[in-house]
């Protein structure tokens, strides 16, 4: 009996969080033998950043959105962050394909006059290279965007390299999602990077507790803002050939995270688009730092030498 979109994300899901309880390896619902690449090259990339997401927290929201995103390409429930789980080191490595030990952000306040361990490479300003950098070098007429709420996050990316941002105050993020919206759709005719990240899920956690009833209500207050831009976007053809993202930074553990229990460590990561398999649980070793070096890859580029992170050949057709 075939299963229900939600049936197979959410069976997946709670595939991942039964890992959490257990060392033992989960066994996945697909593999992929020989490794493939992207042949194209991506016309537009969004990525949906939820903050604070455990995979058993995805796994018991009612998130039919993303799930579709899962359903419509290809899911990871045991990719790996970063050490520490907290956001900045996170977003960093997730934006700029390496760890910690690479970019040396490894707390929440660095800044660039305020740093410990210098990066192993940085551009004319000081910054470690991120991929906003790389596609604005590399891709003749990308247009590139950023779009946030927690202040600090944008401090390890340096914003000569985006074209149009918008902040938005703790919690507040409708906005973030209309400007998301209006800048594909503005820039529909070249190529596109979207950034569009929401910080609410992590501070009910930390407000609330990680797998309390407001987080997971969190969640799917965030999907409800998914679903509302995926039809805005298919409203004007600017859907179906997009590449999408859902990722997140870390998870939780009671009111906080930061530490290495597979509830903060282990998450999920989704992507979808032309050229992705659909309906794909991903089975080999996945980490966030993947993220940057991914997009690069559908844009046709290569990653620069001092990134680490590596490409999910199993994703492709």
């Amino acid at each position: 009996m075939a299963l229900s979109r939600r049936d197979f994300i959410k069976s997946g899901l709670a595939a991942g969080a039964a890992a959490l309880a257990v060392s033992a390896p989960v066994e996945m619902l697909a593999k992929e033998a020989k490794p493939k690449r992207f042949k194209k090259k991506a016309k537009r990339v969004l990525i949906i950043a939820f903050d604070g997401i455990r995979v058993d927290g995805l796994a018991q929201a009612h998130t039919p959105n993303i799930d579709m995103l899962a359903k419509e390409g290809s899911m990871s429930i045991k990719t790996r962050d970063v050490m520490p789980s907290i956001t900045l080191p996170n977003f960093t490595s997730m934006l700029c394909g390496a760890g910690p030990e690479v970019h040396g952000v490894d707390t929440n306040g660095w800044r660039l006059d305020n740093q410990k361990l210098p990066a192993v490479e940085t551009d004319a300003d000081g910054y470690f290279p991120s991929m906003f950098k790389q596609l604005k070098d590399g891709v003749p007429g990308i247009k590139t965007s950023y779009f946030w709420n927690w202040k600090p996050l944008i401090n390890t990316i340096n914003q000569k390299y985006i074209d149009r941002s918008l902040y938005e105050s703790d919690e507040q993020y409708l906005k973030l999602y209309d400007e998301a919206f209006n800048f594909m759709k503005e820039n529909r005719d070249v190529p596109t990077l979207t950034f569009l990240y929401t910080v609410h899920t992590d501070h009910v956690g930390h407000q609330h507790a990680w797998m309390s009833p407001e987080y997971i209500k969190s969640i799917e207050e965030g999907d409800e803002q998914v679903g509302v831009l995926i039809n805005r976007l298919k409203k004007e053809d600017l859907y179906e050939d997009a590449h999408i993202l859902f990722v997140t930074d870390h998870g939780g553990i009671k009111k906080g995270h930061g530490g290495v229990s597979k509830e903060e460590m282990i998450v999920p990561w989704i992507i979808k688009g032309p050229g992705i398999k659909q309906n794909f649980m991903i089975d080999e070793a996945n980490n966030t730092v993947n993220t940057a070096t991914t997009i690069l890859h559908l844009f046709g580029l290569e990653q620069p030498r001092c990134w680490v992170g590596e490409v999910p050949y199993s994703i492709f057709k």
